[in-house]
């Protein structure tokens, strides 16, 4: 009888999570490049603006740090050593946030790569985190996008666009 409840129990949260992966909205989307002929690959979900304000506003506030993306973290996975922004990043997996403001942007690298969001995001998990470039866009952007601009054998820029803001920040192979 015992074993039938766990069972049960099992089952029933089991499928609560497969319920949640069909509810979600955004899309989720890698971003791969390869550098020295090893892979860089960030994944995220790509939520829509749909006519709200993102960037300041409710879902990218200011001087809070930010998922970056929809649902869980933001990961970059990497195979070799990498340099982002002048922090050192060794190779594996990790959770990118970012801490947006009026003035600039921060990168964060954290250690903890897998979490919902940044609800248990913790500074004492930080690798580190850099600045990163932002600028206002031509053109707005309705859904959150990251890529990579290939600059050489080695280096790219890691960019990052929604709504009318773009950031972005160089990336090298070791």
């Amino acid at each position: 009888m015992r074993t039938i409840a766990i069972l049960t129990a099992a089952s029933f949260l089991a499928g609560s999570g497969l319920a949640q992966e069909r509810k979600r909205v955004s899309p989720h989307e890698k971003a791969t490049i390869d550098l020295n002929g090893k892979t860089i690959t960030i994944e995220y979900g790509r939520p829509y603006l749909k006519g709200r304000k993102a960037v300041g506003g409710a879902l990218v506030p200011y001087g809070k740090v930010w998922r970056t993306g929809a649902d869980e973290a933001t990961t970059l996975t990497t195979s070799v050593d990498l340099t982002i922004g002048g922090l050192a990043v060794p190779a594996g997996t990790y959770a990118l946030f970012t801490l947006p403001s009026e003035n600039g942007w921060k990168l964060i690298v954290s250690k903890k790569a897998k979490q919902w969001g940044a609800f248990s995001y913790k500074e004492s998990d930080d690798l580190g985190r850099v600045d990163m470039t932002a600028r206002k866009l031509s053109s707005p952007v309705e859904q959150f996008t990251i890529e990579f601009d290939s600059a050489a054998a080695n280096k790219a820029m890691l960019k990052m666009s929604w709504e009318e803001t773009g950031v972005s920040v160089p990336v090298a192979a070791k």
